[in-house]
């Protein structure tokens, strides 16, 4: 557990990353494979991963994620993988409308969480992001309108210096046997 820990407390986002640096596709891979094996309700696995390393389209992607004056630095990440929306299946459609609880977006939280915590193992830093003009990113992947891009993990090799993590103190957001 110890290991595990330590990629957790390591892991953290990233908001500058080296242009020059492209990440290799072995680790790439490596990180897919990961969010693929994410656990998902029923199985369902409502995900498809649209992995974007072309320079010139991953530029254009960071203009995208880039509005409002936010996320500027999207514009450096050499990978952005976008995270759309998959039909869940039918148990897990059933469960969602008899609980109330989209299960498809936990879902796609966890696998995020998988391919946050791959990245941080291959020495590169992520940042996850769901401000962005959703609708351009669609047109320049080929994404259908009716899908729901959820979010881009930006990936690279960092330029700056871990922060120190600051976190609530566990007594605050856990309990034992009752709220």
């Amino acid at each position: 557990m110890t290991d595990f820990l330590t990629l957790v407390a390591a892991r953290q986002s990233d908001r500058a990353y080296d242009k020059t640096h492209p990440v290799e596709k072995e680790k790439l891979e490596r990180i897919l494979e990961a969010a693929c094996l994410a656990p998902s309700a029923c199985n369902a696995q409502p995900w498809k991963f649209t992995i974007i390393t072309d320079k010139e389209l991953s530029e254009k992607i960071g203009k995208a994620v880039a509005g409002w004056g936010m996320n500027k630095f999207a514009e450096e990440a050499p990978v952005h993988i976008l995270v759309t929306e998959e039909p869940a299946g039918i148990s897990s459609t059933i469960g969602s409308a008899v609980k109330h609880k989209h299960y498809p977006l936990i879902d796609l939280g966890i696998a995020a969480a998988h391919i946050t915590l791959a990245a941080e193992s291959e020495g590169l830093g992520s940042c996850i992001l769901g401000w962005f003009d959703e609708n351009e990113i669609k047109k320049l992947v080929g994404i259908p309108s009716s899908k729901r891009l959820l979010l881009d993990i930006i990936i690279g090799y960092p330029t700056k210096e871990k922060r120190k993590k600051i976190r609530k103190p566990m007594e605050k957001v856990m309990s034992y046997n009752k709220y």
